[in-house]
């Protein structure tokens, strides 16, 4: 369905200062000390949904904690000033995934079931969304998008539909979307994505990966742009609220899984998998925390998690094989630029960077 949604009239742009948080007492590695510069961007919005363009350029997305409207915000200059740039008429839905191209140009993902999943696209800096899907099967529950490298092919992932992952593609960056054939999905009665941080699905190079839980924790690569795939173990507990949440690869076969339980957020052990041939997974260090979210920076891997009573920020030097929490600060989703700049967000309208 893709209707036009007109302007929005009064863009807002908040002016922020972004304030150092405190380092934990956790840090043990030996490597240079990171901390997070953090702001506060709409106190009544949770963020799930970001994605980094550069050192200057981020969107983040969110859902109301009031039964207001979800939000989309963007930065240009670094993080000092956010605009509010979201669809008009979003009272009620939960944006939990963004994927920009560059300043202008972004989708957005609200997740639910039926039509409460539904994706916009704004070419102009958010000024003007149009709708360009909604979902009219009653059992579905999309989670998570992404696009190829090409910027024109791009996956979404819904909850299984009688038993298998549903897949909707798009061609043309995003501009129609249509839900692929199941019958070269394997089937996975009793799974289901999470939609943690907006990384429950990712494409590396020509392949694309997502993970579940619930039955299962598998990592599920598709070959063929969402055709057909494969499922293998994780190698973390699966479980009613455990599996996998995110995804980072540093090149096509070399990925981390991060995860865990949200019944005991305080469990990182077995929070972590890696794979160098795409092909098996094997369980990596264990985290003080649950693993929202992972994300490459140079030589380094960073975790996040927020959920829970205990969550923080952790890095790996030997990826992924140890961790050691260098922040307190908390977020649900992480993304880091080739140029080294890492962003994050999180509940309480709050956003990092690195």
């Amino acid at each position: 369905m893709r209707n036009r949604l007109g302007m929005l009239v009064l863009p807002l742009v908040l002016s922020l200062p972004l304030l150092p948080a405190a380092a934990s007492a956790d840090r043990a590695d030996a490597g240079p000390r990171l901390a997070w510069q953090e702001a506060v961007v709409d106190a009544d919005q949770s963020f799930r949904g970001l994605d980094a363009v550069d050192r200057r350029t981020a969107w983040v997305s969110g859902a109301s904690t009031s039964g207001g409207a979800a939000k989309v915000y963007r930065t240009t200059d670094a993080g000092r000033s956010w605009q509010d740039v979201s669809p008009p008429d979003t009272v009620g839905l939960n944006f939990r995934d963004v994927e920009a191209t560059d300043a202008r140009t972004a989708t957005v993902l609200a997740i639910g079931e039926g039509e409460a999943s539904r994706m916009y696209r704004t070419t102009d800096g958010g000024r003007t969304w149009d709708e360009t899907f909604r979902n009219d099967e009653p059992a579905a529950f999309y989670n998570c998008l992404d696009f190829y490298p090409d910027g024109r092919h791009g996956l979404a992932v819904s909850d299984p539909v009688d038993g298998k992952f549903r897949i909707a593609a798009t061609d043309d960056g995003g501009r129609s979307w249509e839900v692929l054939p199941d019958a070269g999905m394997p089937d996975s009665t009793g799974e289901y994505n999470f939609s943690a941080s907006g990384d429950c699905l990712v494409i590396a190079g020509r392949d694309a990966w997502f993970g579940g839980g619930g039955a299962a924790a598998r990592v599920f690569r598709s070959t063929d742009h969402g055709l057909t795939g494969n499922a293998t173990d994780s190698a973390i507990p699966a479980g009613e609220a455990a599996g996998v949440f995110g995804f980072a690869f540093r090149g096509p076969r070399h990925g981390v899984v991060v995860g865990g339980d949200f019944g005991a957020p305080a469990d990182g052990v077995d929070a972590t998998s890696t794979t160098r041939d795409g092909r098996s997974w094997t369980s990596a260090g264990d985290l003080t925390h649950l693993g929202e979210d992972v994300a490459w920076t140079g030589r380094r891997l960073l975790v996040v998690g927020e959920s829970g009573t205990v969550g923080g920020s952790s890095v790996s030097y030997d990826r992924g094989r140890t961790w050691s929490r260098f922040s307190e600060s908390r977020f649900h989703t992480l993304d880091c630029t080739p140029d080294g700049t890492c962003w994050a967000a999180g509940g309480g309208g709050r956003v990092g960077r690195l």
